[in-house]
């Protein structure tokens, strides 16, 4: 017999909690929506096709004109909203913490307020108790110095033309169409996390996989022969220097590169993470390996020996 969970329409949305230091104060920014005359976190519902993280950063900017750098994953909500057309109906929504880079603040989407409260304050005026999880969470987070975290994205290159059909010199494979539609649709979701730096092997594949992205936001592609497969098999040592200036630097990056590079990147980073899920999450990717055009959003607090990875997601193509 189907559960009430099997038999229900699943509504899917994403949401952010904006965040901010205000004088050594955690705020965060909610949202009044007149039309049920609540106070809530910015969320909406993915358009088709869309993924989970666009759709969280895409939402806030409609709701406040607040331009949101996705942070931390934060616990997800699952409520009813009733029955349609016979059918229940069963909400889910995913989170994330957000630091705000910019925008117009103009109100939009059935929005007449954005308040910026304390914890505590935020709390109180919270209309659901659902919404509390994810508070209670943030400011965990910012307790244990996990909250203020920035992201490596590690990117596998996408689909290229195989081996066997290129006569070409193999740094010069190209993309597939499918791969390079794959590096369109990833200029949204690396929007979404916002990164300061670009780097990437200099084989077409992985240049090419990142470039878009580059085009539209306008940062500057730098290349790194460590990064590529004949520069690892030449000198294997020469990736993790490159990973472990990106997180001397700690600010957020995408990195492509590829499968045979990937697994000694993905077990350093195993390395800065406590035991627990994302160690198990990087370990598992790199013995069984990333998809192609697979992006692995990493969530790093500090920088260089002391950078501990908090958590890891995985955002894998469409199949």
């Amino acid at each position: 017999m189907a559960t009430q969970t099997e038999r229900a329409v699943l509504v899917r949305a994403s949401g952010v909690l904006p965040w901010r230091l205000r004088e050594g104060v955690l705020e965060f920014a909610l949202v009044h929506r007149p039309q049920y005359d609540d106070w809530s976190w910015p969320k909406g519902k993915l358009e088709v096709g869309e993924e989970w993280a666009v759709a969280a950063s895409r939402e806030t900017l409609e709701e406040t004109g607040l331009r949101v750098r996705l942070g931390l994953p934060l616990p997800t909500s699952w409520y009813g909203l009733g029955t349609k057309d016979g059918r229940a109906q069963l909400k889910q929504v995913r989170y994330w913490a957000g630091s705000v880079t910019g925008g117009h603040g103009h109100l939009e989407h059935e929005i007449d307020e954005v308040r910026w409260l304390g914890a505590q304050e935020a709390r109180e005026a919270l209309t659901y108790r659902r919404d509390r999880e994810q508070l209670d969470a943030a400011v965990d987070a910012h307790a244990e110095g996990h909250l203020a975290t920035w992201t490596l994205l590690v990117v596998r290159h996408a689909k290229a033309v195989g081996r066997g059909s290129w006569s070409g010199e193999d740094p010069d494979r190209p993309l597939t169409e499918a791969g390079r539609r794959r590096a369109r649709r990833m200029i949204s979701l690396l929007t979404a996390y916002d990164p300061e730096h670009l780097l990437s092997s200099p084989s077409a594949r992985c240049a090419d996989t990142l470039a878009p992205y580059a085009a539209e936001s306008g940062l500057r592609l730098t290349t790194r022969k460590g990064l590529s497969e004949e520069g690892f098999e030449a000198s294997p040592e020469k990736a993790a220097k490159h990973l472990a200036a990106v997180l001397a630097r700690g600010a957020g990056t995408a990195l492509c590169t590829h499968g045979p590079v990937l697994p000694d990147l993905l077990t350093t980073l195993a390395g800065h993470a406590p035991a627990g899920r994302s160690a198990r999450v990087l370990n598992r990717l790199a013995r069984q390996g990333m998809d192609k055009g697979e992006v692995l959003a990493v969530h790093v607090a500090g920088t260089g020996p002391d950078a501990t990875v908090v958590h890891v997601e995985r955002h894998r193509p469409p199949a």
